[in-house]
């Protein structure tokens, strides 16, 4: 028997996928600065590009996944009026101090009162204060029943 030092057999394991935390402090790793849309804003896109392609006349590629996203988008968007979202887009970007995916959140998941939107977003904790917070809210609350 020989005492020399092969090279292991197996592969190293890979690092676990993503890091990324939204807590109390968020962690987007490579999803940092990227820009994120509202459920709403989503929805305007892909059927903007939906129309689009079909006035073309171009193959729409319609998919199973394609069809369910848009079963979700129709089910939870908020605001469903391209005005409306426009607004809430202004009134959401006016808000330098959030980062661009919390205000998608904000956005998306129109919480009643700011003690339930800084429950679902941890993050917001010490950026904004529970009345501007409030405020922000209610003027979303208006654009939602129009």
């Amino acid at each position: 028997m020989s005492d020399q030092n092969h090279a292991p057999t197996s592969r190293s394991k890979p690092p676990p996928p993503g890091e990324e935390e939204a807590g109390a402090t968020l962690k987007l790793g490579e999803f940092e600065d990227v820009e994120s849309l509202t459920l709403s804003e989503a929805s305007l896109v892909i059927n903007a590009l939906m129309t689009k392609r079909k006035k073309d006349r171009k193959d729409r590629n319609e998919t199973e996944v394609l069809n369910k996203t848009l079963d979700y988008l129709d089910a939870f968007a908020r605001f469903k009026q391209k005005e409306n979202v426009e607004a809430v887009e202004r009134l959401l970007s006016g808000r330098k101090e959030l980062t661009k995916f919390e205000r998608a959140q904000i956005g998306s998941l129109c919480c009643d009162t700011a003690d339930e939107c800084k429950t679902l977003i941890p993050s917001l904790a010490d950026k904004i204060s529970d009345y501007d917070l409030q405020e922000l809210l209610d003027e979303m609350a208006k654009l939602m029943s129009n």
